[in-house]
């Protein structure tokens, strides 16, 4: 009897703190489309964005062709989430910064070339490492093709 009456409480317990959670769960989904909607946007209003999108999706497919190494994933997605994260920042930033100063402002001008700056040196990073990566393999290939 004791036993089933600590089961109860217990249970009880439990489904309290899922009907808790359910609440912070809702807020969790409603983030997690604030965050989709922002790709979105990103996505639709900014070119480079969209290129980087194009590089990511040219570098998975060369690493499925050319039978990358594990470690060499984990260099090429993590080229990849830094181009993408310094890209969405930027756009951020660049929105914040039309905000707070529609009009010419030299010092928001400076704030945005250096966001662009960060995003130049990620996509240098993110072209080196795949230099590294694929032209041996694709230097092999082509002498193999010859």
């Amino acid at each position: 009897m004791c036993f089933l009456f600590v089961y109860s409480v217990v249970k009880i317990a439990a489904i309290t703190n899922i009907l808790t959670k359910f609440g912070s769960m809702k807020k969790l989904i409603r983030s997690f489309g604030f965050a989709f909607k922002g790709l979105a946007y990103a996505t639709k209003s900014q070119l480079n964005f969209r290129i980087h999108l194009g590089a990511t999706v040219l570098a998975v497919a060369l690493g499925f062709a050319l039978h990358i190494t594990i470690n060499q994933w984990l260099w090429i997605a993590l080229s990849i989430a830094i181009v993408l994260l310094t890209e969405l920042t930027n756009t951020g930033i660049e929105t914040l910064t039309d905000l707070v100063s529609p009009g010419y402002n030299e010092k928001a001008g400076h704030v945005k070339d250096i966001c662009a700056a960060a995003v130049v040196v990620a996509a240098i990073f993110a072209l080196i490492t795949g230099i590294i990566i694929f032209l041996p393999k694709l230097l092999l290939l082509i002498h193999h093709v010859a």
